[in-house]
């Protein structure tokens, strides 16, 4: 299979049974290519974080079909024995709260996952402070995370998500903390990312500072979705 990116097709998720069932995700189409970055947009109870959490390998769909990277991961159920690995090797998570580890250094919070991996700890370290130059924080390699200020630590994230090379990373609300022109230059690290290492974002957000940016904009409601060109605004 050559599909490299993300492709989601006919993804559908029901919780509870009978009468009490509900479905959070009715038909949700969705594909993103290498190097690209797209919003999803939907109301509370619309079926963002089902999504997520779906595509993440973190609950389980109930049909449909995911193909991330190469690999069909997904198919009326999962094709991935090891979801632990999956979610390690092929998904970058970035969220709206950083979730550093407080104890160790930015160095070290970046290079834990490839170490978990099996990564020498050296070339583990090495990939991070490429990544920390990357991010224009290396001067903070050693810094502990109360050290940072909220934008620094949102680059520490991002540089965590991508560490591993995943093909695709799911970013949960990433500048909603932050004020209009570190929200943006975040976004800006995002897209630079994505070119430099054909990875494929999926940005989920309620963040009007933001949503212009996009090329292409997912809508998602009541647990279907909608596509729509975005305005593609510099920034």
């Amino acid at each position: 299979m050559g599909y490299k990116g993300i492709q989601i097709e006919g993804l559908k998720k029901r919780y509870g049974n009978g009468e009490t069932a509900v479905d959070a995700l009715k038909k949700v189409d969705m594909h993103v290519a290498p190097g690209e970055v797209v919003g999803l947009i939907g109301p509370s109870g619309s079926g963002k974080s089902t999504l997520l959490k779906s595509l993440g390998a973190v609950i389980e769909p109930t049909a449909g079909r995911m193909i991330l990277g190469d690999e069909v991961i997904y198919d009326d159920g999962w094709k991935v024995k090891d979801l632990r690995a999956l979610r390690r090797d092929k998904i970058g998570f970035v969220f709206q709260a950083p979730y550093l580890i407080p104890f160790l250094d930015v160095t070290d919070n970046i290079a834990l996952l490839p170490m978990l991996a099996g990564v020498p700890n050296g070339e583990a370290r090495e990939r991070a402070i490429e990544l920390l130059k990357a991010l224009d924080v290396e001067h903070r390699a050693k810094a502990m995370p109360s050290q940072l200020s909220g934008g620094e630590q949102q680059r520490v994230a991002i540089a965590r998500g991508l560490i591993n090379r995943p093909p695709v990373i799911l970013a949960d609300e990433p500048t909603a903390p932050l004020d209009s022109e570190r929200a943006l230059a975040v976004i800006r690290i995002l897209n630079d990312m994505a070119h430099q290492y054909e990875t494929a974002i999926i940005i989920v957000t309620h963040d009007e500072k933001i949503i212009p940016t996009f090329k292409r904009i997912y809508h998602i409601r009541d647990g279907v979705t909608y596509e729509e060109a975005g305005e593609g605004r510099d920034f």
